[in-house]
């Protein structure tokens, strides 16, 4: 069983979708497993942070140990007496907390250190609200806490480290919100000035947020080994860039011009900002100082546990889905969609994903984006190879089949040579532009024929929508009043015909013109089926099926010809032999039964009568042949036009019928205008067709009348036309009768009037050669009074 080539093409894409989408899908899984790409990712967290900045609390004051304070105050390290006098004049505002982030971890000089720190610790002891800092040294023996003097570790509030976890990069990102080493545990200066103010930092759940470092069996003997410990690391949520807290200088407080009422309520950290004696960090948001001081750090993270606001780390199988469903999204779209709609949801994808990860980094997780924007960007062009490498395989394929289809039309010799250049693309793109020409040949080719075709041609859909069609057919339903045939259906463009006569029709089935798109009654219409359209026209309605080269159905071809010359020539066939079998052969067969008679002693007339009957009989016979020669000559195409002035055409007319008139005791006259007449007429048809007239002037008219025959001009536009009028005072012809003189065999009568022998072909003819001169014939008559024929004929300007 063979499989459709289109079938087989979607299995192939399948599969090699399915392949892409493993592969992608196990390349974003498993770099979002390594929870960030080092430099990539990091660099897109500190622009996500600057984004993020938040309102500095107003609960938080930084008294900076600035420059301007050095130079009030004198070189550092300032008698600790100064921080003493600097805690009491703080305290007398009735702070939350107060973190003097100072090291001390020595007794000052002999003789005024002890005095120093006895009023230091005194002020420590008083206050009952402020962190001291520790720091981790590293000495020979290891890691070691550095902690402050005695008398100060044991007047202060607590003790809090001011440790921070410094990236490869060497930017501080995070902070351990704890740090020990044999099983003595300090927490964060943040934390502590927390505690201090009774601030509930952790949730119910745990004391302290932040991921806990899990230790391994060998680490369970710490405390006895020495090794530093660290514990709930919690990326920081910084609110801003250097000086986004509020800070006065360490000497203007210890002045007195900062007022007492400024720290009430609030969070006083006291530390270092002045230039090369601060402990500064580059952080996401130093800005262009490159750096902070290590008091503005500890103010955000203070802020940040203050505001619930810590960033956690997404945990790596999160943050590889995270990866992986973006990537199966933009693998999804290649496979539904086209390549332009793909790339634009492949870059909203890559947009969006990096909108997720800040929105989530606004919550405080942090999803590192830069595995699934990897992906995302390898995806396209990697689908994009491995799908050409299958066009143009495809392709290659298709255009040796399509080479080895017979060509139906001429073709120009074409270098094979130069279509086989090039790399492979190339060669298939030369095949290509080979058989894009070639369809685009056959189409214009299909095209012209329909187009050429004489008859009203439609192709349709199979459920009769109009795809094409040519020019008869927009003509003539333009001409019906149908404006739009393209994309019109079938049925309703037929709707006002009328219905083609029963043929065989099939038991109970009704015809409508959904049957010309019916395969069922294809064989019916094959031949056609005659109709009538709204203006009476006489058409014959032709369909037949379209296959594509798997014989399976495509659409119609409707055909509508325009039959009525057709129908007008068999009925006028079938007046000439109604014609030639009764009035050509009653005469005929007079002159037959005359002959017979007179062979016959008994029976013969006498010879006088019988020769006039005789004569009678033969000379209608000519006339009726001389009238139908007559009209045939009219009819054809030989008409041998000269310039003539009219008037010399209706004296010939007039003086040939003066017998016939006068015979009947008939005025014949003429009034012409006093002009000349100009037209290009042929003299002879002519004058017989105004012989015509004036005969029929004559014998429809009583004895003892006048007919008038008259010429003049008459102006329509710029050209003048001449009129001929023939007037009698005969029986005149009644209205009903009036639109049957034109027609073949047609005579009329009036009641009282005598009879007429005519063929009815005289007024035919008539008809026949005015038309053929461009002109028109119209009458005007009363019943008992007369008719007046007029003829109208263009006339040669002068």
């Amino acid at each position: 069983m063979l499989i459709p080539v289109t079938t087989l093409i979607k299995r192939i894409a399948l599969r090699q979708w399915l392949a892409i989408t493993l592969l992608m899908l196990l390349a974003a899984g498993g770099m979002g497993y390594l929870n960030g790409l080092g430099r990539l990712d990091r660099t897109l967290y500190d622009q996500f942070m600057r984004a993020n900045s938040r309102p500095a609390r107003d609960d938080i004051i930084i008294v900076a140990i600035d420059d301007y304070s050095i130079s009030k105050l004198g070189r550092w390290p300032w008698d600790r007496k100064l921080h003493a006098k600097l805690l009491t004049q703080v305290m007398r505002a009735h702070p939350l907390a107060i973190g003097l982030d100072v090291i001390m971890p020595e007794p000052q000089s002999t003789g005024t250190g002890g005095h120093d720190d006895r009023e230091l610790a005194q002020a420590l002891a008083a206050s009952r609200l402020t962190v001291l800092p520790m720091v981790v040294a590293n000495t020979d023996s290891g890691l070691k806490a550095l902690l402050p003097t005695p008398d100060l570790h044991q007047s202060a509030r607590n003790i809090g480290h001011i440790s921070l976890e410094q990236d490869v990069d060497g930017v501080v990102r995070s902070v351990f919100l704890k740090e020990g080493q044999n099983a003595t545990w300090w927490p964060h200066f943040a934390v502590a000035l927390a505690e201090v103010a009774e601030h509930q930092i952790g949730s119910r759940d745990a004391a302290l947020p932040g991921a806990r470092m899990q230790l391994a069996p060998a680490d369970s003997n710490a405390a006895q080994t020495g090794n530093w410990q660290r514990d709930y690391q919690v990326g920081i949520p910084y609110a801003g860039g250097s000086g986004h807290f509020r800070s006065v200088p360490y000497a203007s407080v210890l002045e007195g011009e900062v007022p007492a009422q400024f720290f009430s309520g609030k969070y006083v950290l006291i530390g270092a900002t002045a230039i090369g004696m601060a402990d500064a960090f580059p952080t996401p948001v130093s800005g262009t100082s490159g750096v902070m001081p290590g008091i503005e750090i500890n103010a955000n993270i203070l802020a940040g546990l203050l505001d619930h606001k810590t960033i956690a780390i997404a945990p790596a199988p999160y943050t590889a889905l995270f990866s992986m469903l973006p990537v199966l999204l933009a693998l999804i779209a290649y496979l539904l969609w086209a390549p332009r709609i793909s790339l634009l949801i492949t870059a909203a994808l890559m947009a969006l994903t990096m909108v997720a990860s800040y929105f989530l980094l606004t919550l405080g997780i942090w999803v590192a984006p830069t595995a699934a924007l990897i992906a995302l960007a390898i995806a396209p062009p990697l689908w994009s190879w491995i799908r050409l490498e299958s066009a143009i395989s495809y392709l290659g394929q298709e255009f040796v089949r399509l080479d080895q289809e017979p060509h139906l039309l001429p073709e120009p010799n074409t270098n094979r040579t130069a279509q086989g250049a090039g790399d492979l693309l190339e060669q298939r793109i030369n095949a290509m532009q080979a058989a894009v020409r070639r369809v685009r040949d056959l189409r214009q080719f299909i095209s012209d024929s329909l187009h050429s075709l004489p008859d009203a041609t439609l192709v349709t859909t199979t459920d009769g929508r109009v795809l094409v069609a040519n020019q008869f057919a927009r003509d003539y339903f333009a001409a019906i009043g149908i404006g739009r045939v393209d994309g019109a259906m079938l049925p309703d463009l037929l709707a006002g015909m009328s219905l083609p006569p029963a043929s065989k029709p099939a038991a109970g089935h009704t015809f409508s013109w959904s049957d010309l798109i019916d395969l069922q009654h294809a064989s019916a219409f094959a031949n056609g089926v005659p109709v009538q359209d709204r203006q009476g026209r006489d058409l014959l309605i032709k369909s037949g099926p379209c296959h594509s080269a798997r014989q399976a159905l495509t659409g119609w071809i409707v055909s509508i010809v325009d039959i009525t010359s057709i129908r007008a020539a068999e009925r006028s066939r079938d007046q000439t032999l109604r014609f030639l079998s009764h009035d050509m052969r009653a005469p005929q067969a007079s002159i037959l039964a005359l002959l017979e008679l007179q062979t016959d002693p008994a029976s013969a007339l006498p010879q006088k009568e019988f020769f006039s009957r005789l004569e009678q009989a033969a000379r209608k016979t000519l006339g009726l042949a001389d009238n139908f020669v007559q009209l045939a000559r009219a009819e054809s195409a030989e008409y041998r036009l000269e310039e003539v002035d009219f008037q010399d055409v209706l004296h010939d007319a007039v003086d040939a019928m003066w017998t016939l008139a006068h015979n009947k005791k008939i005025a014949l006259t003429t009034e012409i205008d006093g002009h000349e007449f100009l037209a290009n007429v042929d003299r002879s048809l002519m004058a017989r067709a105004l012989c015509n007239l004036i005969s029929n002037a004559i014998n429809y008219s009583p004895a003892e009348t006048r007919i008038r025959c008259s010429l003049r001009l008459e102006y329509a536009g710029l050209l003048p036309q001449l009129v001929c009028s023939i007037a009698d005072q005969g029986f005149g012809i009644a209205a009903q009768d009036q639109d049957r003189l034109f027609q073949r065999f047609q005579r009329v009568s009036a009641p009282g009037q005598p009879y007429s022998d005519g063929t009815g072909l005289g007024l035919v003819f008539v008809k026949t050669v005015v038309e053929r001169h461009f002109g028109e014939i119209t009458l005007a008559s009363t019943v008992g009074q007369g008719t007046t024929f007029s003829v109208t004929l263009p006339t040669i300007a002068i």
